[in-house]
């Protein structure tokens, strides 16, 4: 069994992440394929992350991505989690991850109508309805807001409290429920934001008009080979527990898939890991590099077992949800930890010596950093003890 020790997970990260300076590209796309997707729950990840990893990139290039070129698209995938995928990417997500989150959200949401008394015994049918009454209005309009659709769906401003039993729960429109279940399906899409690319507030488009033919189908187990070859490419080697992790599947789920792919393992400083058989070649340390990434950054938030990576600063990087914050690398490690502040100034802290060159390329990248923010303030969705503090 061929062993491979973290020095070379890290030299692997360094280049197939595009983090070192070698492997870095303005082809904004290349970059989210190199990831296999890239997170998306908060929007200013994608931009970020995009803008760690390239040389000269704007967000006006990930936005023309986004909207105009659209080879890349925003939906929800993996542990029902948002993502921006390569749109050659998206019917594997589509089949191996979105349908069945789909299938779940109506369950989830027919339990709270059929609670609530809605339906008239038949919350199914009830639902359906209005599923296609808003489909088809937005096929009427092209491209709206929720509020918008909730306008000329009258049934989609219905409220129900999810949890009446519960002091914190409360009534709310059904209207993002039904959005999100769509969504899921894949029968609409989320557009440009209201807003600066910091924005939440996405239009909503029918995906007839956004991706000519719609979605390809694929057989479900297909799809979740193809979904884990492209993790391993891009993450492995690692142990089957960070593959389970990451997809979100159950187990039987993850072995089916990989029947079907060629694998090896190796060891991974005494734990098995699984990585494809034609990429057990040593990979080179690049030349030395540094990086800024942003808060659920798809590198850290691509495995599970993060030691040999993370070291033992968990406790200031990471909240109580297991969501990381914006984190500083040196050489495929991480170092320490910064933050935005209110008047744009971008500050930092190392959690370990790294010696003054390291120093200096991080200057470098945080000044890098302020100038792809330019004019734009955010808060990270999820906060952390340090970002927290990097901020008060």
């Amino acid at each position: 069994m061929r062993s491979i020790d973290a020095a070379e997970r890290r030299a692997r990260l360094g280049v197939r992440h595009r983090l070192a300076d070698a492997h870095r590209t303005d082809a904004v796309t290349d970059i989210a394929r190199s990831l296999v997707v890239l997170h998306a729950t908060d929007p200013a990840t994608v931009f970020l992350s995009l803008g760690a990893r390239s040389r000269g990139a704007a967000p006006t290039d990930v936005e023309r991505a986004l909207y105009e070129d659209r080879t890349l698209l925003r939906m929800l995938a993996m542990r029902r989690t948002m993502f921006v995928a390569p749109v050659e990417l998206v019917p594997v997500l589509q089949a191996s991850c979105s349908n069945a989150l789909a299938d779940k959200q109506r369950r989830t949401y027919g339990r709270f109508l059929e609670q609530a008394g809605f339906g008239d015994g038949n919350v199914a049918g009830w639902w359906a309805e209005v599923e296609e009454e808003t489909h088809s209005a937005l096929l009427a309009r092209g491209a709206a807001t929720g509020a918008q659709l909730g306008k000329d769906v009258p049934r989609l401003r219905t409220q129900v409290n999810p949890a009446p039993d519960k002091a914190y729960s409360k009534p709310t429109n059904i209207t993002t429920w039904v959005l999100v279940t769509l969504g899921c399906e894949g029968r609409i899409v989320r557009g440009r934001p209201n807003g600066s690319w910091a924005s939440s507030q996405y239009l909503w488009s029918p995906v007839e008009s956004w991706l000519p033919g719609g979605i390809a189908e694929l057989p479900a187990d297909e799809a979740r080979a193809e979904l884990v070859r492209q993790w391993l490419a891009a993450f492995g080697p690692a142990p089957l527990t960070d593959l389970k992790w990451w997809t979100g599947w159950t187990l039987a789920e993850i072995r089916k898939a990989l029947t079907r792919l060629d694998l090896a393992e190796v060891d991974l400083d005494g734990v098995t890991g699984l990585v494809l058989a034609d990429d057990l070649e040593p990979v080179a340390p690049p030349e030395d590099w540094a990086a800024f990434l942003p808060a659920l950054d798809p590198t850290p938030m691509g495995w599970q077992s993060r030691d040999w990576y993370l070291g033992p600063h968990a406790a200031a990087l990471f909240d109580r949800n297991g969501n990381i914050g914006p984190t500083l690398w040196w050489n495929g490690r991480i170092v320490g930890g910064w933050a935005q502040r209110k008047d744009g100034e971008i500050v930092w802290r190392l959690l370990e010596d790294v010696g003054s060159e390291a120093e200096s390329r991080l200057e470098a990248e945080a000044a890098r950093t302020t100038a792809w923010f330019d004019n734009i303030r955010t808060i990270p969705r999820f906060r952390t003890p340090l970002e927290r503090e990097l901020t008060a």
